[in-house]
């Protein structure tokens, strides 16, 4: 279907797209909230700056597509395909992304706070701060969720929920560009997270729960672990 086709259909007050086919489609700066896009093809359309609040995108495929500044708040996005997607600047405040795919996606300087993200795979998940805003995952929900390799510099974890999840390798430094601020990770949940090999010098992670955490490996040059609930294993780079 044609963007002009879509756009008069939501116009005359159709809502029910489910399965539809947009791959490549420009979709820029237009307003389409609360319409079922379940299972629908966005592979590799542009569609950054519009409103896809309060839609259903369940299983849809928008692997590729561009969706700069997008508003995806409150959007089911559970079981979605976002393989090398660019969300950055995006808009995700208390979105379902459970068991979404999102391999090798920018998030560079979204907002995700309250979002569900359990199951997720977040692999080499670009969560970098930018310079216009930090990336916020407060209070998210990422349980086992998998950001093996992601790059959460200068993100906000304040109080997320982590419990399980695999963070093998991730970087959690701050950004040399963004010295200035540090990974927050204040009294969020990491009880039973891989954290091997990853790197959180310098990240605050006060009051946080690591109970059960595996820390092999893991670097905490610097590291705010104040009240923090460690693992009862003591490890080497602790001390």
């Amino acid at each position: 279907m044609k963007a002009e086709d879509l756009l008069n259909r939501y116009n005359s007050g159709q809502r029910d797209f489910q399965g539809i086919d947009l791959k490549e489609t420009d979709l820029i700066n237009v307003n389409l909230t609360g319409c079922n896009f379940s299972q629908a093809d966005f592979r590799q359309a542009r569609l950054g700056k519009s409103n896809f609040s309060h839609c259903n995108l369940t299983q849809a495929n928008l692997s590729e597509a561009i969706l700069w500044g997008t508003d995806l708040s409150q959007t089911n996005l559970s079981q979605s395909l976002l393989r090398d997607a660019d969300l950055s600047g995006a808009n995700l405040v208390q979105t379902n992304l459970t068991a979404a795919y999102l391999i090798k996606a920018c998030l560079c300087g979204v907002n995700l706070n309250g979002a569900i993200l359990r199951h997720a795979a977040l692999i080499e998940v670009d969560f970098r701060t930018t310079s216009d805003q930090r990336t916020d995952l407060g209070k998210a929900d990422l349980e086992n969720a998998d950001l093996s390799y992601a790059n959460l510099s200068a993100a906000l974890l304040y109080q997320a929920n982590l419990k399980g999840a695999k963070l093998c390798r991730a970087y959690l430094s701050p950004n040399p560009h963004h010295d200035s601020f540090q990974t927050d990770l204040t009294e969020a949940n990491l009880q039973g997270a891989d954290l091997s090999y990853a790197d959180l010098s310098r990240a605050i992670l006060y009051g946080a729960n690591l109970r059960g955490a595996d820390l092999t490996g893991t670097i905490l040059t610097e590291t705010d672990l104040r009240e923090a609930l460690m693992p009862a294993r003591t490890y080497s780079n602790l001390l």
